[in-house]
């Protein structure tokens, strides 16, 4: 485990506890330059913005692809509290940032907290970007037992 990334994955739940306590679902990023220079975080908006697109990374890349080149943003680092969904992990494709590290993994938070089958898409963010013609950099899961405790108490 690196030291910069336990810090960043820390600040990413934080930003994940921000989320839930607007009543939010609990899910945060933080995009970070290589330099170590936060230059955005973003919080899921699910519930309190009425779109089922908020989720935390959805939300930085789509702040990030306006205020930041494409080529700055390759060279940047996603920490995100919970594994990117498949949407996440399309959007973090497409806005070109090429190195993600994530808290919880998708499986365990199924495992723990899927509500509802129907609405689960079981495809962890790897395999989204091993379909891609450019690498991304994943490691993950980071913490996953300190990334697990924003979650207890807020499903079901």
């Amino acid at each position: 485990m690196d030291e910069t990334d336990v810090h960043w994955m820390q600040r990413a739940m934080a930003v994940a506890r921000t989320a839930r306590d607007k009543g939010n679902h609990p899910f945060g990023a933080v995009l970070v330059d290589e330099q170590g220079h936060v230059l955005i975080e973003a919080e899921n908006t699910v519930v309190t913005d009425k779109d089922c697109t908020g989720h935390a990374e959805a939300n930085l890349i789509r702040q990030a692809a306006r205020a930041y080149d494409r080529d700055l943003l390759a060279r940047c680092t996603i920490y995100s509290s919970t594994e990117p969904c498949p949407m996440c992990a399309g959007a973090i494709f497409w806005g070109n940032v090429r190195r993600v590290v994530f808290g919880l993994s998708q499986e365990r938070f199924y495992e723990l907290f899927a509500e509802d089958e129907e609405e689960v898409l079981h495809v962890p963010c790897r395999e989204i970007f091993a379909r891609g013609q450019k690498p991304v950099q994943v490691i993950g899961p980071l913490l996953e037992q300190e990334a697990l405790k924003v979650h207890e108490g807020f499903w079901r």
